[in-house]
């Protein structure tokens, strides 16, 4: 069985993760508190939190599956070979556990409060409705042959491909705003800090065990780690580079855009109103 080779790597990878895990963990409060200041949501895309219940629902299910199922963690070391570890940390189940809870609540927050003239898009509904009736086919498919490991592979590739796709619509309503006014940029900075350092604790897994094997037996934690860097990035150009707060002299922000859902309920073209 595997084991690690040096319990300074050991103590290291546990502090990079849990580090992680409180960094991610607190991404979610700088909106869910931005929200109940303004006591709107108005800025905030719906698309994006739609699909990413989607995305960390699918993460929750391949963690907790990989972490605490003895029979899928002997299929995996059939498949990586019996020396490599489990690449899922209890940090990573943990994480999934509040990323689910607290997207939820997110969400309970966009019915009781200001929204504006904004929607959940169709696309998005789309989107939703194929990915978790795939993920139903495939459930029917490995049922039979008990082909487990397969199953949540299958849901970690789907919370990598929403990953990217969450965070489409909002960059893009950030860009047709011309604003990142309602977007807490808070959260951004706290998920880019987790982005490197779970990045950073494969990093320590793979030197102490001398491969590469955690880096592709969990492609979807490593895509992550690199999706979240990329887009956060772009955040923090479209908050500090792009579009910065312009404020009155009192401080206040000045807000001069109409918000408009990102895609609008009818084809009928409108004309935005400055």
């Amino acid at each position: 069985m595997s084991s690690w080779n040096s319990v300074g790597m050991e103590v290291l990878y546990q502090v990079l993760g849990w580090v992680a895990f409180f960094a991610w963990s607190f991404s979610f409060y700088p909106q869910v508190f931005l929200n109940f200041k303004r006591k709107s949501v108005v800025g905030l895309n719906f698309d994006f939190l739609v699909l990413n219940l989607t995305k960390h629902s699918s993460y929750l299910i391949y963690n907790a599956a990989l972490f605490f199922s003895p029979f899928i963690q002997r299929q995996y070391h059939e498949t990586y070979g019996d020396k490599e570890m489990i690449p899922v940390a209890a940090n990573d189940v943990a994480f999934s556990v509040h990323a689910v809870a607290l997207t939820a609540f997110t969400l309970f927050q966009v019915f009781i409060y200001e929204r504006g003239n904004q929607k959940i898009s169709k696309v998005c509904i789309s989107i939703t409705a194929i990915v978790w009736t795939a993920a139903i086919v495939c459930l029917i498919v490995a049922w039979p042959k008990s082909n487990w490991l397969w199953l949540i592979d299958v849901f970690n590739s789907i919370q990598v491909g929403m990953t990217a796709i969450k965070y489409i619509p909002q960059a893009i309503m950030n860009f047709r705003r011309k604003s990142t006014i309602g977007w807490s940029i808070g959260n951004i900075l706290l998920d880019l800090t987790g982005g490197v350092l779970n990045f950073g604790q494969m990093g320590v897994q793979s030197i102490d065990q001398h491969t590469l094997v955690n880096f592709y037996g969990n492609i979807g934690k490593t895509l992550l780690s690199l999706e979240v860097v990329f887009f956060d990035i772009l955040f923090i150009i479209q908050h500090y580079v792009l579009y910065p707060v312009k404020r009155d002299e009192n401080g206040k922000a000045i807000i001069s855009e109409r918000v408009a859902p990102l895609i609008r309920p009818s084809d009928k073209p409108e004309e935005d109103s400055v």
